[in-house]
Formats: structure tokens, sequence, C-alpha cells
């Protein structure tokens, strides 16, 4: 620094001699320009990792043995995994879940966070519910969101987030932090899509439950969300439209940001 300091006020100076000679000016010597420190904002999920669970799988239907195997869930046995619903034109949850995820997994890495799957892709079998919680204990996940998409009597509409209700002994430590992810999510997906609560089930948006195994196994923040119902037209139209799955997609990582940084 000593050296550099040097330089610059012997260029300064001849610069100003030739000046007065009438002389070509000498260039000044400049500092060369330190790089911008990054933008805390640029990566706001940087060190954080989040699983994301597409409900159900392509090839559920062809094994229902397999998915039908009960497992312990803490409070009772649950079938491995189901096939899940689908529009009245046909279009399958699984489908729509893993869409659904695939589209938002590049948004959250952009945002700097680790992104995990509990399926690799939608044509496999399971995995069962036991499964896909032991994933996102297993990578300590700062948050875990399960994406379904309901099949509710038609005349119902809307979406609702549903949190882990209190098994003591198991779950104590997480049902506070799923709450606090279950209303970020809530809050975002509604402002992002504009879809209203569902007129069917929970309150405002949000209930609590104890009968979902990929709950009640969590031990790291989780939650689930019913992204609309299916069984309703005009939910289902949205459903089915690639580019309202984007604003879904958005919508959630808003949440899940919101929730985490």
């Amino acid at each position: 620094m000593r050296a550099s300091l040097a330089v610059l006020t012997a260029l300064t100076v001849t610069a100003a001699l030739s000046a007065a000679c009438g002389s070509p000016p000498v260039p000044v010597a400049r500092e060369a320009a330190l790089p911008a420190t990054p933008s805390a904002t640029a990566a706001p999920l940087q060190g954080r990792t989040v699983v994301l669970d597409p409900g159900h799988n392509g090839g559920n239907a062809a094994h229902p043995d397999e998915i039908n195997r009960q497992v312990d869930i803490i409070n009772g046995t649950k079938a491995c995994n189901t096939t899940g619903t689908e529009t009245d034109d046909g279009y399958p949850e699984h489908a729509f879940t893993w869409d659904v995820a695939g589209r938002l997994k590049p948004i959250l890495e952009r945002m700097g966070a680790k992104v995990v799957l509990t399926r690799p892709n939608d044509k496999g079998v399971g995995p069962c519910v036991t499964e896909r919680a032991a994933i996102g204990n297993d990578a300590r996940a700062d948050a875990v969101l399960s994406i379904h998409g309901d099949g509710a009597l038609a005349g119902g509409h809307g979406f609702h987030v549903i949190m882990p209700g209190l098994l003591r002994g198991h779950n104590d430590e997480v049902v506070e932090p799923s709450r606090r992810l279950g209303r970020a999510v809530r809050d975002a997906y509604r402002a992002g899509t504009g879809l209203p609560y569902a007129t069917y089930t929970a309150k405002d948006g949000l209930q609590t439950r104890t009968d979902l195994g990929g709950l009640n196994l969590s031990t790291r923040p989780a939650v689930f969300i019913e992204c609309g119902n299916m069984r309703n037209p005009g939910d289902a139209a949205k459903m089915s439209d690639p580019a309202f799955r984007q604003r879904m997609a958005k919508s959630l990582a808003a949440g899940l940001q919101d929730f985490l940084a």
C-alpha cells in the first residue's frame, strides 16, 4: 500500500509540472476498482436446505399391493402411499405435483438454497410416507414442503395448508416452526395466485392434522399444501395451465423465502 501511494504521489506531481510547462498531461494512475461486495439479497437462501415432496407417483396405480402396505405413523398406521386424485379431464395429481416441484426447485436454487426432492421422477412407485419424512430428516432440512392437489367434492374450491398437530414426545420442537412455515406459505400463495382459502375445509386456509405420516414423522419444520381442488372445474382449469403452475411455484418460493430468510 505504501509503494502504491508513493507512485500515485510521484505521478500527480509529474502531471502538474507537465501542465505548467505546456507539455501534454501525464495520465494519473488509478487504483484498480475493488470487486463489488455481493449483495445480501443476491442469494437470500444461501446455506439453507429445502426438501420438496411432490405427492404420490406415476407408477403407484400399477402397484396396489406395494402402496397399500400399512406403515407406522406413530399414532396408528397408514397406507404406504396412494394414487392421488385427478381432474375430470384426467390430469393426475402426481403429474401436477411433479410439475410444480420441478418449477419450484430452480427458483429456490437461484436463491442459493440446496433443494432435495423425495422422488427422482414421475414414473416410480412410492416412496412410502415414512421414507419421505426420513428424507427430510436425513437432509436436516430447514423446511419441508409437501405439494398436493385435493380431491374434494366439486362444489368446493380454493387451497389450504396443513400443519402438524402435537404428538407429545415426538414432534414437540417442530410444531411451532411448522406453524410459522404454514402461515408464510399460505400468505404468499394467496398473494401470488389470487386463489381463495378453501371453502370446504380448514379455517382461513390453515388446518392442523395428526393423521398424516409425512407430518407426524418429520423432525424438521414441515407442511402440506393442497394447491386447489382438482375436482372443482375452476380450480382444475388453473391447475392444468402451465402458466398458472408457474405462478404457483413462484408463490411457494416466496413463502419459503419469507420463512427462511
